[in-house]
């Protein structure tokens, strides 16, 4: 049972460490231009709390050479947000049962509305965007001086967040809006709309309303051109860098059970390794014993002693 047990521990311990390599070996999307502009918007959206209030919305300024952008943060307790949820946080309605990881006394959520800066940060070959991408992050709100922070995860529990986008340019005929939702690795996901103009999510990301635009003109890119430094460079498709990040996946997953196969047999040529070593350390002993003298008795061999080994005598040599 121990050895079983032993087995189990490091069938896990494998496990964990073949996941660890999966994810060591995706591409990190943290150094991409996006991700770069999420950084600096939630410093500008710190910066709105001069007097802060719980609960309280406050709109924060976008650089100048970004002009078009907007930025709103409140700050809330993470229970309050578990109880109450948040309503109509701009264009978001955030549902009771917002579960937040890892946990934080206090959340700061960050919208966004990336405006005509929508197709550059987050450009979608073949589609139009209907409504300027909407931002939802959310980040720990103990330092409200502190910049670069990673997000938190959070999903919700209960409900959907709903998005009521407004201002949505119309639908040619013959064409099918979808609501988009990009995750922060970059990579999108389409969903149909839960009613007009409205989308719905469970996890936080940048979300708009699309429709495929294939042989259409491409929109006009906005006046000026990006923040220096997070200029998006030319990359590969979603589909072509999905199919990427897939295969290394797999190619992890595969690594790892070939490692647990290896380990399992190592295991046993250990076990039968042991007994095989015990059997002939038995073997030896018995090898090595005193061997008897063999007599004949009629027609038959039979073991002897050579001789007494203690001469017999009587307890009490004077008997009456």
């Amino acid at each position: 049972m121990e050895l079983i047990h032993r087995l189990v521990i490091l069938i896990a311990f494998a496990g964990l460490l073949s996941a660890y390599k999966s994810k060591a070996q995706s591409p990190s999307s943290s150094t991409s231009p996006a991700r770069q502009l999420d950084a600096l918007l939630q410093d500008y959206g710190y910066q709105a709390f001069v007097h802060p209030h719980t609960g309280v919305f406050y709109d924060g300024l976008a650089p100048a050479n970004l002009s078009g952008i907007k930025i709103s943060v409140v700050r809330l307790r993470s229970g309050s947000l578990w109880r109450r949820g948040v309503h109509s946080f701009k264009e978001f309605d955030i549902p009771i049962g917002l579960i937040v990881h890892p946990y934080v006394e206090r959340i700061v959520f960050v919208y966004q509305n990336l405006g005509n800066w929508s197709s550059v940060y987050y450009p979608l070959p073949g589609f139009t965007y209907l409504a300027p991408l909407l931002g939802l992050l959310i980040y720990d709100a103990a330092n409200l001086s502190a910049k670069n922070l990673p997000e938190l995860d959070f999903v919700a529990s209960k409900s959907p967040i709903m998005i009521n986008f407004t201002n949505v340019a119309p639908v040619l005929n013959g064409l099918t809006p979808q609501c988009v939702w990009f995750n922060l690795d970059g990579l999108p996901e389409f969903r149909d709309l839960v009613s007009e103009n409205a989308c719905s999510t469970y996890r936080q990301g940048h979300f708009s309303i699309v429709v495929n635009s294939t042989g259409l003109a491409p929109s006009p890119s906005p006046g000026g051109g990006p923040v220096p430094g997070l200029s998006p460079g030319p990359s590969p498709g979603p589909s072509k860098s999905h199919k990427s990040k897939v295969w290394k996946i797999v190619g992890g997953v595969a690594g790892g059970f070939v490692g647990l196969v290896l380990l399992g047999l190592l295991l046993v040529w250990l076990l039968i390794h042991r007994q095989n070593k015990k059997v002939a350390e038995m073997e030896h002993q018995a090898d090595v014993g005193e061997a008897l003298q063999m007599t004949r008795v009629g027609s038959t061999q039979a073991p002897v002693a050579s001789g007494t080994r203690t001469q017999p005598i009587l307890e009490n040599e004077y008997v009456a």
